[in-house]
């Protein structure tokens, strides 16, 4: 399995950036998808999922409203657009795979995949 994020970058404050996770090696459809970020000195943390099965979706509070997190199943990939981002959102950003379960989508530890990470940056 293979998890290929891009899109990061740097940004100023209420700009947008999308990342996008490509995925191989994997059954996509039956697959829950996540997006994790960690800023230095910080654990990771949880910021979007979408349980690929159903296609419903999960934010952390600070991201709903401004982040949106969607799939193209024909490529295998997950996006996560990001709007009016703020300073508080630079981290590095990782998608993460589990196989499909009933648990909540935001548990850290359930996912059994990972990214390399990609830096985003914002900043005036």
């Amino acid at each position: 399995v293979q998890l290929q994020a891009s899109g990061g970058g740097s940004v100023q404050p209420g700009g947008s950036l999308r990342l996008s996770c490509a995925a191989s090696g994997l059954t996509f459809s039956t697959t829950d998808m996540g997006w994790f970020r960690q800023a230095p000195g910080k654990e990771r943390e949880f910021v979007a999922g979408v349980k690929l099965s159903v296609g419903s979706t999960a934010y952390t509070d600070s991201a709903k409203g401004r982040f949106t997190i969607s799939r193209d199943n024909a490529k295998n990939t997950v996006y996560l657009q990001m709007n009016s981002l703020k300073s508080e959102d630079t981290a590095i950003y990782y998608c993460a795979a589990r196989f499909g379960t009933l648990r909540p989508i935001e548990l850290l530890d359930d996912y059994d995949y990972w990214g390399q990470g990609t830096q985003v940056t914002v900043s005036s």
